[in-house]
């Protein structure tokens, strides 16, 4: 079954109302221009009020690494996710000093080089809209065939951009992701999200509805 991962978790409140709709995963988004963005702190606070089960992951962009590693013990993650211009060798020196899973964004505007994708040796990889206005969050689809093509070949493939209760049926129907990540399709403001669409969204993805 696909996994859902709700991102841009920047309160308890949501926090909690996801865990209990069924999300999987959450995301934190500790990229400063985000208006998501979240302190080291304030996701500890969260972080440690959830279920065991929940995965939780931070967002980053060209952060360094030492700052990666520190905000990952404080906040008690799971896994990374790296959203900017990250290279293998950047990968392989964070895992010197963290263990926490890598997940690899990239941001889609053209053809894929499943070659090239898997020279990260992340854990995961997710396809995102590219926008050149933002790194992600930004309510913009991408082709999905394009990501159909590599699902097979990617084991762990999350699949976002633009998704929302109204076509992530559709998207795993035709993707098979590993997991679907949904960040402004859930919510009422950045930053916000809306619980009501939160359920609509996970009962489309579980095909409940």
């Amino acid at each position: 079954m696909t996994r859902i991962k709700i991102c841009g978790i920047t309160t308890l409140e949501d926090a909690l109302s996801a865990a209990d709709l069924g999300a999987d995963e959450l995301g934190f988004n500790f990229y400063n221009l985000s208006p998501r963005c979240i302190t080291p702190r304030a996701a500890a606070e969260i972080t440690r009020q959830l279920p065991s089960n929940i995965r939780k992951t931070g967002v980053f962009v060209n952060a360094p690494i030492d700052d990666i590693a520190a905000t990952a013990r404080a906040a008690d993650l799971d896994a990374v996710q790296l959203h900017g211009d990250e290279t293998r060798e950047y990968i392989d020196e964070l895992r010197k000093i963290s263990d926490c899973d890598v997940i690899k964004a990239l941001r889609v505007s053209g053809l894929l080089n499943a070659d090239d994708i898997q020279a990260f040796r992340s854990d995961a990889i997710l396809l995102d809209a590219f926008s050149p206005a933002a790194r992600g969050g930004t309510g913009e689809t991408f082709d999905w065939k394009l990501a159909a093509d590599l699902s097979g070949l990617i084991p762990k493939l999350y699949l976002a951009g633009g998704l929302s209760p109204n076509n992530v049926a559709d998207a795993i129907s035709k993707v098979n992701p590993f997991a679907v990540d949904v960040c402004s399709g859930v919510e009422s403001s950045p930053g916000s999200k809306d619980a009501a669409k939160i359920k609509a969204f996970i009962e489309s993805a579980r095909g409940t509805i």
